[in-house]
Order: structure tokens, then sequence, then C-alpha cells
């Protein structure tokens, strides 16, 4: 082989494995010490991963540009606050909050409540402060027992939790 196709060659060499050191470095950054949170980031990431964006389940789904989105693209839920924990069961259970994209019950049992109890606890943790709104993290985030057991609220609204949970929300940033 001449000097200039090992030189061609090797440079392409170097440039794919540059290329694919940075691919799939992100991990998932819930604790394996919060094992329900760290099950529900483990199955975000498989389950959920090709539509909504959630940084603490490493997963990038949402459309950056609402011009290039497509229909799938779900929403970034490291904007946008998902609680009580009841709401984000509601919306595994029942495909979303429409109906017409999101699969229903893409997890069921124990699995949609890790997914559930991870959504309510890490979503909303890059929400931009607006005046007037409150913060995610000084929403409540609810109890899976009271979701199960249809509790109501102070509008008496089934699924309506408002009591506090035992998961900690992730210090805001």
């Amino acid at each position: 082989m001449n000097r200039p196709a090992k030189v061609l060659l090797t440079g392409a060499l170097l440039g794919v494995a540059v290329l694919s050191s940075a691919c799939g470095t992100e991990k998932i950054s819930v604790p394996k010490t919060q094992p329900v949170l760290y099950q529900g980031a483990v199955l975000f990431n498989q389950r959920c991963s090709g539509c909504h964006t959630l940084s603490y389940a490493a997963t990038h789904g949402s459309a950056a540009n609402v011009r290039t989105a497509q229909e799938n693209n779900g929403p970034n839920f490291d904007i946008r606050c998902e609680r009580p924990v009841a709401r984000v069961l509601y919306a595994i259970q029942n495909g979303g909050f429409s109906g017409a994209i999101m699969p229903q019950n893409i997890v069921v049992g124990a699995q949609a409540q890790a997914v559930a109890q991870f959504v309510a606890t890490y979503s909303g943790t890059k929400a931009p402060k607006v005046p007037g709104v409150v913060p995610c993290h000084q929403v409540p985030i609810g109890s899976i027992s009271a979701a199960l057991s249809g509790a109501s609220g102070p509008t008496g609204s089934p699924g309506t939790v408002t009591g506090n949970s035992t998961a900690t929300s992730p210090s805001s940033p």
C-alpha cells in the first residue's frame, strides 16, 4: 500500500474512532440507592426515549425546534412539570392525555408505578422561572398508594393527589 493510501486510511479510522467514542456516553443519573426511581429511569430510557426528553434518564426524544418537530415528538420533561404522580400514572395507562400518539400501557403494574414515580420526581428540573407560576419542585409529588386508591384532592376530583411523597425531589438547578 502506498503512503498516501495509508495516511488516508489511518485518518479515516482515526475519525471513525473519535466519532464512535462520543456516542452513548450519557448515562442514567438517578442513584442506584433509590431502586424504584432507578428502575423507573431505566424503563423510561428503554420505552420512552424515542419520544420524550428527560436528562436524568439520558433520553433526547423531544424536538429541539418546533418547526422541525415530528408528530411523535413528546413533551420535554426536563422543562415540563408532571405532578402529581397520579397524573403521570393516568397518562401511562391512557396513552398520554390526548390518546392520539402515545401507546396505552407501554409499561404496566409495578413497572408503570416505577416510571410514574420517576417522572413525577425528576420532571421540570430545568423549567425556566416564570413569574406567577409555582416552580415544579414546590408542587407535591403525591404517592402511588394514594393514586391507586383514587384519593380525592381538595377539589374532590378523583386521582388528584396533594399529599407528600416519600421520594425526594432532586435539587433545583
